[in-house]
């Protein structure tokens, strides 16, 4: 094994071995120059390829996102006209609602005003009945008692006076 140390005593120091056959450089530059030939066609292939494919993608990505975008606005569109669309079905809820119920407090007041009457009116029915019956059994015992009363104080002038009397005030 060498060393480098071993190497530096040899040669008496450090140098460069400038000899061209010596070193293989020429064979270097021929394998590197050939690398680089073909690796610049196989390498430039490849990375082309991939930078097609790269822009291909991008392209592909800023359609989708235009895309979507474009579905986004219509969707926010749509979301505007269906909020829009209920508050007026809202709208029109509450006020058919309303509608609704001021029409039923109506006819129930008309209906409570009805009854009202018709209560009034059999009220009054009653009232009258009542007091055509009193007035009647108040006549018929008028009468009765004026019958039992008249044999012992009429005589027939007075009957004569009496009947007279109602004749005029029925004719």
């Amino acid at each position: 094994m060498f060393s480098l140390h071993s190497l530096v005593l040899a040669n008496h120091g450090f140098s460069i071995n400038t000899n061209i056959l010596d070193t293989n450089i020429i064979n270097l530059a021929i394998v590197v120059g050939v690398l680089v030939w073909f690796l610049r066609g196989f390498l430039g292939g490849i990375l082309q390829r991939r930078r097609e494919a790269v822009l291909a993608d991008l392209r592909d990505a800023e359609q989708r996102l235009a895309e979507a975008t474009t579905a986004l606005a219509a969707a926010q569109k749509e979301l505007t006209q269906a909020q829009a669309t209920a508050q007026t079905i809202l709208s029109d809820g509450r006020t058919r609602a309303q509608s609704i119920r001021e029409q039923g407090e109506q006819r129930t007041i008309a209906e409570m005003a009805r009854v009202q009457q018709d209560a009034q009116a059999n009220l009054a029915a009653e009232a009258a009945r009542v007091s055509e019956a009193l007035r009647l059994e108040t006549a018929r015992a008028a009468v009765a008692k004026a019958l039992e009363a008249m044999p012992g104080r009429l005589d027939d002038a007075a009957q004569a006076r009496i009947i007279d009397r109602s004749l005029d005030a029925l004719g």
